[in-house]
């Protein structure tokens, strides 16, 4: 049975019934990870990519307390322009349920409710980890602990370079979720293809990850995967160039007392002034280069799915 405060699209909702190809994106990237209107445009051009590539998007967020699996445009407007949309990660979403209110979900609660919705496959742009600082301050995302427990596979650019990346991987493994570099031996570290840690497992085709994942969810279906894709080299920031960025950054936001949630929006939009607009146009290829390869994945399972049949 749906769960009585999910909203699955129809489109959605007749591919999942048909063992389609869908893919999961997530909704604070247009309410808090850009400005107008720029956002609405890499979200509209995030469904366009699994389109073409042959999935069904299906872009995550809360709307009046409803679990929204399925945005139509006038929604996707919506979470773009709205000045109050809450930043929504699992802990908030009972809250807004019950208070009926909006929120942009992020990776760790998009991957709950696309769990909840049977979508397999998720496309972002980079997740969260460790904060730097952690011994000190405790901050850990919840993303790390919903991968550990939401049987989906989550495509992103590595872990956001603001974050502690030796550290973040680390604790992935103490989680057991399984991380695969596509076509790369190294960690990627969001607008850099490279961080100079090793990843434990590399695929050089969407097919090769596929199997990777239909085994990991043969053994148990709980927890999900990270594959890592590295920006195209086109668009990458080198490492050395933005590191300078990401410390001015983090001073200032330590300067403010600015912390918990507010860290990663903060952090990311004062990189953005600092270099004048180069590391959003960064976020938008490697969002766009993440949906594109969650579409083959999620294509390449169904595929398998319905051999299987």
């Amino acid at each position: 049975m749906r769960h009585p405060d999910l909203d699955i699209a129809p489109e959605i909702a007749e591919a999942l019934a048909q063992g389609g190809a869908v893919v999961a994106l997530e909704s604070t990237i247009i309410a808090h990870g850009m400005p107008y209107p720029g956002n609405l445009v890499t979200a509209r051009a995030l469904e366009r990519m699994i389109r073409t590539e042959g999935a069904v998007p299906a872009t995550i967020a809360v709307l009046g307390g409803r679990l929204k699996v399925g945005l139509d445009d006038a929604a996707l407007e919506q979470l773009a322009q709205s000045p109050d949309m809450a930043k929504a990660s699992v802990r908030d979403l009972p809250v807004l349920i019950a208070q009926r209110r909006d929120g942009a979900t992020t990776v760790a609660a998009t991957m709950r409710i696309a769990a909840m919705a049977g979508i397999r496959v998720f496309a972002t742009g980079g997740i969260g980890g460790v904060h730097r600082g952690a011994e000190l301050s405790g901050d850990v995302s919840a993303d790390l602990t919903e991968l550990a427990q939401s049987p989906v596979a989550v495509i992103s650019a590595g872990a956001k370079a603001i974050l502690d990346l030796p550290r973040t991987l680390e604790m992935l493994e103490t989680l057991s979720v399984p991380v695969i570099g596509y076509r790369c031996d190294e960690f990627p570290a969001f607008y850099s293809r490279t961080s100079g840690l090793c990843i434990p497992v590399r695929a050089d085709s969407p097919e090769d990850i596929a199997v990777i994942l239909a085994a990991h969810w043969r053994l148990s279906n709980e927890g999900g995967a990270l594959i890592a894709n590295p920006i195209p080299s086109a668009e990458e920031i080198p490492a050395g160039k933005i590191e300078g960025h990401i410390a001015t950054a983090l001073r200032e936001a330590r300067a403010r007392g600015i912390a918990g949630k507010d860290v990663t929006p903060f952090l990311l939009a004062h990189i953005r002034d600092l270099t004048e607009g180069e590391s959003q146009r960064a976020n938008v290829a490697l969002a766009l280069n993440n949906a594109q390869l969650g579409a083959k994945i999620a294509c390449a399972l169904s595929t398998s799915i319905k051999r299987s049949m």
